[in-house]
């Protein structure tokens, strides 16, 4: 017994003469306080000070002030510029002890970048503007370039490109090289829409600028164009701008048609969606806009797009087809076509509630109260049970007054109506109103 006791006492005193021969983990070495950042506690990578003298590290005194905070962390005095100073001394002091404690399986924090400042994309937008002032496409596309280099290398680089008024920059470059010859500036016209694109949204100058009349002629011919890339960038870029400087060019009508008609991706579909209803809605000559649409052939296609198109640019198609039915041109027609009244009722409590709300606007619009077989028929898709449903969930007060009174319309053919079953309708996306 004495035997087996005292090895045990050996055998932890050996341990514990092992352990204390072995150097410290880099997870044992105390890291000095005015190393770590005040926000994330963890050793600072890139110190910066901010104009209350405190310093954090970068990311995390970045992430604080995106969250929408305008004051210090620490002092909680309100910044007044939100302009970063890199403390050098502080990160070579990190740096050096870093190396100093290497054995220890400390790395050495390399030197960070020096990151993109407002200064830097004040002096390229100047360098871009300048050269479209004088039609150098050579200097602005080098511009272009480094622009388009900072927005991909990382998401604050994006944002201080953004921020900063790049966009009414590339917006007021786009309409010097439109006041010239399509097909001499037709790549760097290219090259500044491509960026366009990932600024949005533009500020008021900027749409100034893209809704002349010769930006928008060029925005036209690239979005008719063959370019997918370009035509998607056009599609984009139009969206943004007002129904008062687009009713001013007769070749988009047919451009945003042909958009509908080949489409090469849902993003441009549903831009050029948002941008027909635009039109229809808040142009002073809607009603010729309308009819012009209705010639094209928009209202099958948007009929062929509510029959199999995803959720979203499903919406946006009866959302157009609504504001069409406004005018009795548009009205007529969508009436004329066998597939819009079963489609209209299907789509009911199937894709959103605002879907929901335009597909009964629509039924609102276009049921005439004489046409009996069209409300018998109406009855047996499924009509009375999906509007009662309607009323039953919740919805706006113009979408509830319509749905009464469709009600009441189609109450007195019940009888003649072999309805179908309220068990069939497909209600699994709706949400509980309590």
């Amino acid at each position: 017994m004495v035997l087996s006791w005292t090895k045990r006492k050996v055998f932890r005193h050996l341990r514990k003469v092992t352990k204390e021969d072995q150097p410290p983990s880099a997870d044992d070495i105390v890291i000095p306080v005015h190393f770590c950042c005040p926000v994330s506690l963890d050793i600072m990578k890139d110190p910066v000070t901010l104009s209350t003298g405190i310093t954090y590290d970068r990311d995390s005194i970045d992430k604080w002030l995106e969250s929408g905070n305008n004051t210090c962390p620490v002092t909680k005095q309100l910044l007044t510029t939100s302009d970063m100073i890199p403390n050098h001394a502080i990160r070579k002091m990190i740096q050096d002890w870093c190396v100093d404690n290497s054995s220890h399986g400390v790395q050495r924090i390399p030197t960070p970048r020096v990151p993109l400042s407002r200064y830097d994309v004040s002096r390229e937008c100047k360098t871009l503007l300048s050269g479209s002032q004088h039609g150098d496409d050579a200097t602005c596309r080098e511009s272009l370039a480094k622009i388009k280099a900072w927005g991909k290398e990382n998401e604050r680089n994006k944002r201080c490109v953004v921020g900063n008024g790049s966009a009414d920059v590339l917006a007021r470059a786009f309409q010097n090289f439109s006041r010239d010859s399509f097909d001499k500036h037709v790549v760097v016209l290219a090259e500044i829409l491509e960026n366009l694109t990932w600024m949005l949204p533009i500020g008021e100058e900027g749409k100034g600028c893209l809704g002349s009349e010769n930006s928008l002629t060029r925005l036209v011919l690239f979005l008719g164009g063959n370019d997918l890339g370009a035509r998607q960038g056009a599609s984009l870029v139009i969206k943004e701008l007002s129904a008062e400087a687009l009713e001013k060019n007769e070749q988009l009508v047919e451009s945003l048609v042909k958009m509908i008609r080949e489409p090469i991706g849902p993003i441009a579909t549903k831009s050029c969606l948002a941008t027909i209803s635009n039109l229809v809605s808040l142009a002073q000559s809607r009603e010729l806009i309308a009819e012009r649409f209705v010639e094209l052939g928009l209202v099958s296609l948007l009929l062929d797009i509510i029959l199999d198109g995803e959720r979203g640019i499903t919406e946006k198609a009866l959302g157009v087809l609504d504001s069409i039915c406004d005018f009795q041109k548009g009205k007529d027609f969508a009436k004329s076509n066998a597939l819009m009244v079963p489609l209209a009722i299907k789509k009911i409590l199937r894709v959103s509630e605002l879907a929901s709300s335009f597909a009964v606007s629509i039924l609102w619009k276009v049921w005439d109260k004489s046409d009996e077989g069209a409300l018998i028929e109406a009855l047996q898709v499924g009509a009375f049970q999906k509007l009662l449903v309607v009323l039953q969930v919740g919805c706006d007060d113009s979408t509830k007054e319509k749905a009464t009174e469709l009600l009441k319309l189609l109450n007195a053919y019940r009888g003649k109506a072999q309805c179908v079953d309220s068990s069939s309708l497909e209600l699994n996306y709706l949400k509980k109103s309590f």
